[in-house]
């Protein structure tokens, strides 16, 4: 699995843009090969931050999504929102258990 948890700050007045931008975005990504989760949350401490969390099942799938139109579509959005470089992680993965209930 491949993992990509990004993070970045828009102004406090800007944020309910930015999330409407990444809520159009959501169903969309969802739907795309190899997509296993695409959610986007704020850190409840900080009126500023916005954080993306994408789960894939393989780097090559994310790689298609960050090439596709729509990542560049919901980039020109984001980007200029942004009052500092976003931070992007990226990572592997191996499901060691689900639990449920």
């Amino acid at each position: 699995m491949f993992i990509a948890l990004i993070d970045f700050h828009v102004s406090a007045s800007d944020r309910p843009r930015a999330l409407a931008a990444l809520r159009a975005e959501a169903a969309e990504a969802r739907a795309m090969p190899g997509n296993l989760g695409y959610r986007f949350f704020v850190d409840p401490d900080s009126a500023t931050h916005v954080g993306i969390h994408h789960e894939w099942a393989r780097a090559e799938d994310f790689a298609a999504y960050a090439a596709s139109a729509l990542f560049a579509r919901v980039g020109l959005e984001l980007r200029p929102l942004m009052t500092a470089p976003p931070m992007s992680r990226r990572l592997s993965a191996e499901v060691y258990n689900t639990v449920r209930g």
